[in-house]
């Protein structure tokens, strides 16, 4: 019986997803020679050259890409048998949860919490990445939900828009200002903050330190007296305990987050993980409402949308 190493399987993919083997072995934490020698045993398992090599990179060729819908099925049965197989006794079914770091805190935690109340039966195993981690992961069934800022459409993935997050300008001192020269770091949320943010302050979009954190920035400006835009439900409890001070009249900008899920999960399942996570956006949005309606009471206008045409003529 012909048996293949998954390993083999996942490399195929990785290569051919980034359409190199120098940046598969990145994301593998391989050298670029075990990524082409597990490429080559495959090939030489299956007959076929899977890859057409260049300097440019390297291209599936045809029986390469009829070989990817079956490796992307070999994975996910795979994932399916070792899940199913490791869920512990005293459980009946199972859960794999993956969210960006930024979406841990308050809401994928939160999310964990609910399903656990509501779900006692639920095995739930979690999951850290950037988005094309965590899309690949979803794409291969080891995760089967995941929380994201910058979603892919993929088959077999269903993606809906989850909550509105604010990102607000907070400081780390008492009675601050939008006069932060020297006191700011900009956090790097993506283009469309990256352009909002260039033409609406722009005489804080060069401070000379950049930051491509996410929310774990919020703990970086707290020990160093610094300034920076930050999600709202991340940083409540900072701003309640005076740890960050709302900055006044900053506008704020809406930075989307999605609720990607397998299409394939049980629908009971879907059912109840998705009814958990609305619950706690639920309260979410009462935290971040909150913290809006704080900004708004101290400033002189109506908090604005960085971002927003109107912005312009002010």
């Amino acid at each position: 019986m012909l048996i293949v190493d998954i390993a083999l399987i996942r490399t195929f993919l990785e290569v051919a997803a980034t359409g190199s083997f120098v940046n598969a072995a990145d994301r593998l934490f391989v050298t670029q020679s075990a990524v082409s020698l597990r490429v080559q045993r495959l090939e030489g398992t299956l007959g076929r050259p899977l890859f057409t090599r260049s300097k440019a990179g390297a291209e599936l060729t045809a029986a390469g890409r009829e070989f990817e819908r079956y490796a992307l099925s070999l994975v996910k049965i795979w994932e399916e048998a070792r899940q199913q197989v490791a869920i512990p006794d005293g459980f009946s079914e199972s859960l794999s949860i993956g969210a960006q770091y930024s979406l841990w805190p308050r809401l994928g935690f939160r999310w964990i919490d609910r399903l656990r109340d509501t779900r006692p039966e639920l095995n739930i195993r979690a999951e850290l990445g950037m988005p094309e981690r965590l899309t690949r992961y979803l794409i291969e069934g080891v995760v089967q939900a995941g929380l994201l800022y910058a979603p892919q459409q993929r088959p077999g993935l269903a993606v809906e828009k989850l909550l509105e997050e604010n990102l607000i300008l907070v400081a780390a001192w008492e009675n601050p200002t939008l006069d932060l020269a020297g006191r700011y770091a900009f956090i790097d949320w993506g283009p469309e903050f990256v352009q909002a943010h260039a033409l609406h302050l722009p005489d804080l979009t060069n401070p000379g330190l950049t930051l491509s954190l996410g929310a774990l920035g919020a703990e970086f400006i707290r020990r160093r007296e610094l300034a920076a835009y930050v999600p709202a439900r991340y940083v409540k409890r900072y701003i309640d305990s005076g740890q960050l001070h709302l900055v006044p009249d900053a506008p704020t900008f809406p930075y989307p987050v999605w609720a990607v899920w397998r299409e394939d999960l049980p629908a009971d399942l879907k059912d109840a993980a998705s009814q958990a996570l609305q619950d706690v956006v639920q309260s979410v949005h009462v935290e971040q409402e909150s913290v809006i309606g704080s900004l708004e009471m101290i400033s002189d206008a109506d908090v604005s949308v960085l971002g927003d045409i109107a912005l312009f003529n002010v």
